[in-house]
């Protein structure tokens, strides 16, 4: 625990305020100690005085013994006006002090005691007070003050130890408090932080509000809105980076397409050649290429994929909808589909953004196997673990060329097919990144092409995801 964090500030805090309030405890216990001492002291000097008036002829050995017996060299008794010197014997020093126990303030109590407790040496010191039981107007004794500000000083050490101890537990219970209440949950906003900066494309790293502490709480909330705003705009940045680093190709091969285009209609201006049925066609494929690509380069650069909310879905039903739509999209061609999904299976995803990702694997899978003009089959199995679910794709198509595979998931780059973008599976890689998962490709040859979306079971805890 270090001196500049926030547990080692509150514990020295908490020290220091409660010993500052033991000391105020302190200075008032030692003087209303030394005044029970003096009043004791009094108190005893009145009985010793009371047995000498009960018995005149007492000798000077059993005064000496009471004036000891109270700690004071002679007593004096107001009564009946008379001022009598009842016992008295010889004073070693002549009195430095006068002191007056007669109702006296609080703040004179306290001015005396801790002079006292000041004042080394011993000096003699007169003390006047109240008889006890109405015995007298006034008694007044000369005592020491040596033994006096020995027990006070006795009485100050055993005050402070039990003040030290008391400090000592009372920091503790407060600094444990503050840990568990205050600190712990500070610590856990910020491995959410760490953890989220690790990967901010991540979805279950956005905290989740759950501090019992309104202010904590607060913060917690404001942290997640936070989270999900950056997530959305690093997403669009990166798509626009993206999207940057690609217009100079896509500039390049739409003014080709362009220009083709520009041909065909010129010659169908100037011309009556009966070619112009066969070129026809063409000009349409030109002008539709270069269509899809402007459609598919802007969708991409104003996307804003948001967080996944995930749900409990049951997958058999979702990928059912995915394969008839694609069985439809077939058309003519001959391509077969099959499914392998338990029933029973409930995977906790996005149930929109997961179709869109089987449908994107479905779809590439569906244009590859029709590219070759033969017939093939696609299958989805879907397994599950104590950790995962994995989802598979497999097709029999001719494979993924080696600038595919060297490209996967990365835009206008890693098309796999003449015409194509490469956007589906940079889209799937991202949407399956926000639930904490992953897109694999299994593996791609003459045979076909598995991929395999893996979903995580647990969510990650905020300490795992900060390692």
């Amino acid at each position: 625990m270090s001196v500049n964090s926030l547990s080692g500030r509150f514990l020295i805090l908490t020290t220091v305020f409660v010993m500052l309030a033991e000391v105020l405890i302190f200075v008032p216990s030692v003087a209303r100690f030394r005044e029970d001492y003096l009043a004791l002291r009094l108190e005893k000097a009145q009985i010793a005085s009371l047995a000498l008036l009960a018995n005149d002829m007492i000798d000077a050995r059993l005064e000496t013994e009471l004036l000891e017996n109270a700690g004071v060299f002679n007593v004096v008794l107001r009564r009946d006006e008379a001022r009598q010197l009842v016992l008295s014997s010889e004073i070693p020093a002549p009195v430095s002090a006068t002191y007056d126990l007669r109702d006296p303030p609080a703040l004179v109590l306290i001015r005396d005691a801790m002079l006292r407790l000041l004042t080394p040496g011993n000096q003699v010191i007169r003390v006047l007070g109240n008889p006890v039981r109405e015995a007298g107007l006034l008694i007044e004794v000369t005592m020491e003050s040596g033994p006096l500000r020995a027990e006070m000083i006795d009485y100050g050490l055993r005050i402070l130890v039990l003040s030290a101890m008391i400090s000592a537990v009372t920091a503790l219970l407060l600094f444990l408090a503050v840990r568990r209440f205050l600190v712990h949950p500070i610590k856990r906003v910020v491995r959410a932080m760490m953890s989220y900066a690790e990967a901010p494309e991540d979805a279950r790293r956005i905290i989740q509000p759950s501090a019992s502490v309104q202010e904590l709480r607060d913060a917690e909330t404001a942290l997640a809105a936070m989270q999900t705003q950056l997530s959305g705009a690093l997403r669009q940045k990166e798509r626009l980076a993206q999207l940057g680093g690609a217009v100079a190709k896509i500039s390049h091969d739409l003014r080709n397409i362009l220009t083709t285009a520009q041909l065909f209609g010129d010659r169908l201006e100037a011309s009556e050649d009966p070619l112009v049925k066969r070129s026809a066609p063409k000009l349409v494929n030109s002008i539709s290429r270069a269509v899809n690509l402007c459609e598919s380069t802007l969708a991409f650069g104003k996307a804003e994929e948001p967080p996944p909310v995930l749900d409990r879905v049951i997958l058999a039903n979702l990928v059912g909808d995915v394969v008839e739509a694609e069985r439809l999209a077939s058309g003519e061609h001959d391509v077969s589909f099959s499914e392998d999904v338990p029933a029973t299976m409930v995977v906790r995803a996005d149930p929109e953004q997961l179709y869109r990702v089987i449908g994107n694997l479905l779809r590439n899978a569906r244009q590859a196997i029709i590219g070759t003009g033969e017939a093939g089959e696609i299958a989805v199995q879907a397994v599950e673990t104590d950790t995962e679910w994995t989802i598979r794709v497999r097709d029999t198509g001719p494979g993924l060329p080696p600038k595919a595979r060297d490209h996967l998931y990365q835009p206008f780059q890693g098309g796999s097919r003449k015409g194509g973008f490469g956007l589906g599976l940079a889209i799937a890689a991202e949407l399956v990144r926000g639930h904490g998962g992953r897109l694999e490709l299994e593996g791609s040859g003459p045979d076909g092409t598995t991929f395999a979306i893996r979903l995580p079971k647990v969510v990650m805890e905020l300490d795992a995801a900060a390692e």
